[in-house]
């Protein structure tokens, strides 16, 4: 991440090329906004643009500008850029489009986009098809258009794929400091992970917000994934669309679990950054994060005056991982304080109404739910939209009980609508964070809770060649076997030599027909053969070549151990239920490769089979330690033909109290 964005994105100058409604709505946004710096419009007939005087020329202008919004057409745009470039100027944003479309006949890259970056050289580019940034720090405006933002002395900043959602989410009524708002545009030179490592490097940003359509250079979002862990600016991620690459066929059942979406998560986990669904989760979510940073965990205290609040609060909690404590000792003591002995003291707490408008009574009560084992503590508060005067009491004991605490409390609205503005900025001001929508609050506590440390592994990435070849079972074993990975005894001959085969071989065998992906459905497999029905069994299944080899026994789980390329993410290594209930359970988890042993153990424990491999009512245990060597000896071979390998099936993984070993096998491959 070498490019300096600095002049671009704090600047102290601003040229606007162009002199049409676009261009006149970028200089008055800035002067709407008081920004205090030089503006410069650049038309060669006008001579005064938006109130400000017009330079003809580029090269007219007193000095090379800091921040360029250039606001012709695609053409011309290349040759400002050129331009701007040579006489030094700290950045622009390229406001036309139809440049990646523009590409050259031949694809060598001669195409409009590729004269744009050519003519840039070390100047950094926001674009092309670019609405810009808002800077509501400095006043600073390269945006064409509407917007909701209003001047901050720190906030978030938001990066966008899409103009049209940057503008939506300018326009949010949730209290929410918006420090820089960024849309990214077709990123033809400068990465979304780019803009973002610049924007962390300015203190008064609080934690970054990423709507990502697709990750390009994984290092990048390496690199900045552990530049804001280390500054300690949180990102979160509201994840769309689904990469081209992991939907290529597949001849594994592995590929249709995983899909393209799993790589997706798997590198956000990796990364650190947790992941929303929705557009008022993720705003909620940034609000959490600006006035207290990550939470240490899941753990809620909840009081509301209502006891259908306090059940409806726990049913929704229900399958997010977020928990309500019990109440510690301290706690009740305080609570028995504030309340008497009237109410039943539980997590979540009805706190019944007696103690209504009473400010210091409501101040001491919600102070006794702080403390204790919880992360943050919730007041659930609506205010009504006809008269929410009989309400201030509420929003002022809130801010009682974080002056007077310093405990990390929020206020919660079972509806977004219910509770206002002024409000929520008021509680905002004071520390306390406003949460609009109970829904949208859980998902913001979960969120806060998962923001982690990246890994420090970087990803595998795998090579693109084509992958045309598929390895026999019998080939797959060897050769995952030469890292680490055990398998049965068995032997590939013949069907006429079955008989043979097995002379120096246990019974009872498996017998498997060779060169058909999924067996089972061709019927190609025979169980617990006899070394005398081994020539039957052979014939049965048809195939010129059977596979012979040496039944497990004492299983007591099956799991399968998938990997797939993903060119968007890296390898995918997917961990599930294996054998004949892959696809009827569809039970997986999914990382990337490198995972450590411990990562390997978690995503096992996740599953819903996990039971099974701990030892279920009173039945054996596997054997943890084989089967997260056995997961790490497919990495390793994984690792060792990144360049070369398509993807890799263990299905099923026999896992008995002693040993785990893999029955199954399958290589794609260059």
């Amino acid at each position: 991440m070498g490019k300096d964005l600095t002049r671009l994105l704090r600047p102290k100058s601003v040229a606007v090329i162009g002199g049409g409604a676009w261009c006149q709505q970028v200089i008055l946004q800035s002067k709407r906004m008081g920004y205090a710096g030089h503006i410069w419009p650049v038309h060669p007939k006008a001579t005064n643009i938006a109130g400000y005087a017009a330079f003809p020329h580029l090269e007219d202008l007193p000095e090379a500008p800091d921040a360029v919004f250039i606001g012709i057409n695609r053409h011309a745009t290349i040759e400002a850029v050129r331009t701007l470039a040579a006489n030094g100027a700290g950045g622009a944003v390229c406001f036309a489009s139809g440049f990646s479309e523009a590409v050259a006949e031949d694809g060598s890259g001669s195409g409009l986009q590729g004269q744009l970056i050519t003519a840039a050289g070390e100047m950094p580019i926001l674009g092309p098809n670019c609405y810009g940034f808002i800077n509501a720090l400095d006043g600073a405006l390269l945006w064409p258009d509407q917007h909701g933002a209003t001047p901050v002395d720190k906030g978030v900043a938001i990066l966008t794929q899409s103009s049209n959602i940057s503008i939506n989410l300018t326009m949010q009524k949730r209290a929410l400091p918006i420090a820089y708002m960024v849309a990214c545009g077709n990123m033809a030179q400068t990465s979304q992970a780019e803009i973002a490592s610049a924007l962390i490097d300015d203190p008064r940003v609080t934690a970054v917000g990423l709507h990502i359509e697709g990750f390009k250079d994984i290092r990048q979002w390496e690199a900045l994934a552990a530049k804001a862990y280390g500054k300690g600016v949180p990102l979160v991620a509201l994840k769309v669309g689904a990469s081209e690459q992991a939907q290529a066929a597949t001849v594994s059942h592995t590929a249709s679990l995983a899909g393209s979406d799993a790589g997706a998560q798997a590198l956000l986990d990796r990364l650190g950054i947790p992941r929303l669904s929705a557009l008022p989760d993720f705003l909620e979510t940034l609000k959490l994060l600006h006035c207290y940073g990550p939470l240490p965990g899941g753990r809620v205290s909840s009081i509301s005056c209502s006891g259908g609040e306090a059940s409806l609060i726990a049913d929704m909690a229900i399958g997010t991982g977020l928990t309500f404590p019990p109440l510690i000792d301290d706690q009740k003591t305080r609570l028995r304080d504030a309340l008497g002995s009237m109410v039943a003291l539980n997590n979540p707490l009805d706190y019944h109404t007696y103690i209504w408008r009473d400010e210091d009574a409501m101040a001491q009560a919600w102070s006794g739910m702080t403390g204790g084992d919880s992360d943050l503590t919730l007041s659930i508060v609506d205010y009504p939209t006809t008269d929410p005067t009989d309400w201030t009491c509420a929003t002022r004991a809130a801010l009682k009980v974080r002056d007077e605490t310093g405990a990390r409390f929020a206020v919660a609205a079972t509806l977004p609508e219910l509770l206002p503005e002024d409000t929520a900025q008021e509680l905002m001001a004071g520390g306390v964070v406003p949460l609009m929508g109970l829904r949208e609050a859980l998902s913001a506590i979960r969120a806060a809770a998962d923001v982690a440390p990246p890994a420090s592994d970087p990803v595998c990435l795998p090579g693109s060649a084509d992958m045309t070849h598929t390895l026999t079972e019998g080939e797959a074993k060897q050769a995952l076997a030469a890292f680490g990975l055990r398998v049965p005894q068995s032997r590939t001959v013949h069907g006429t030599d079955a008989a043979l085969a097995a002379q120096d071989m246990t019974a009872p065998f498996a017998v498997k027909g060779v060169g058909l992906a999924h067996k089972s459905e061709h019927g190609a497999v025979r169980l617990n053969v006899r070394a005398e029905d081994l020539a039957t069994a052979a014939a049965e299944i048809g195939t010129e070549q059977v596979l012979i080899e040496e039944m497990v026994s004492g299983a007591v789980a099956e799991v399968l151990v998938g990997v797939i390329r993903d060119l968007a993410h890296g390898f995918v290594l997917t961990l599930g239920a294996g054998g004949v209930l892959t696809e009827v359970l569809r039970d997986t988890v999914s990382l990337l490769i490198p995972s450590s042993p411990d990562d390997i153990r978690m995503a096992l424990g996740a599953l819903k089979i996990a039971p099974l491999l701990t030892g279920y009512r009173g039945q054996p245990a596997a054997d943890m330690d084989a089967i997260v060597a056995a997961v790490q000896a497919v990495q390793a071979y994984v690792m060792q033909h990144a360049d070369t390998l398509g993807e890799v099936e263990i299905n099923p993984l026999l896992c008995t109290p002693d040993t785990a070993v893999a029955v199954d096998a399958l290589i794609r491959k260059a």
